[in-house]
C-alpha cells in the first residue's frame, strides 16, 4: 500500500521559519503531482502549494514569496520551506499527493496524517 509521513512541524515566532517533510512510500509507480493544503480551526482546506513532477509550481497568493515547495523524486519526498511565518499561517498542514500505483497504474489520490503549525506573534 502507499503511505504519506509528514514531518517538521511545530512552533515557532513570527518572521520564524519552518520546513515540512512528506515522504510517500509503498507501491509507487509515479508521482505527478505533490502540494500541500492547510486547514486552519473553523476554516476550510486550503491549497497552499503544488508542484508537478518536473518541478512547475504554483502557490496561493497569501503565500508567495515566503514559502516555497520542492520535491525529490528520487526520494519521493515533497518540502515546504516557510518563511517570514505569520500567526495566520497557524494551521495543519497535510500532504496531498496524485500517485500512480503499481500494478494498478491509475492515479489515486493520497493523504499525509497531518503536522501541526503554530506560529506566535
Amino acid at each position: 500500500q502507499v503511505r504519506l509521513v509528514e514531518s517538521g512541524g511545530g512552533l515557532v515566532q513570527a518572521g520564524g521559519s519552518l520546513r515540512l517533510s512528506c515522504a510517500a512510500s509503498g507501491s509507487i509507480f509515479s508521482i505527478p503531482a505533490m502540494a500541500w493544503y492547510r486547514q486552519a480551526p473553523g476554516k476550510q482546506r486550503e491549497l497552499v502549494a503544488a508542484i508537478a513532477s518536473g518541478g512547475s509550481a504554483n502557490y496561493a497568493d497569501s503565500v508567495k514569496g515566503r514559502f516555497t515547495i520542492s520535491r525529490d523524486n528520487a526520494k519521493n519526498t515533497v518540502y515546504l520551506e516557510m518563511n517570514s511565518l505569520k500567526p495566520e499561517d497557524s494551521a495543519v498542514y497535510y500532504c496531498n499527493a496524485d500517485i500512480v500505483v503499481s500494478g494498478i497504474l491509475r492515479g489515486l489520490a493520497f493523504w499525509g496524517q497531518g503536522t501541526l503549525v503554530t506560529v506566535s506573534s
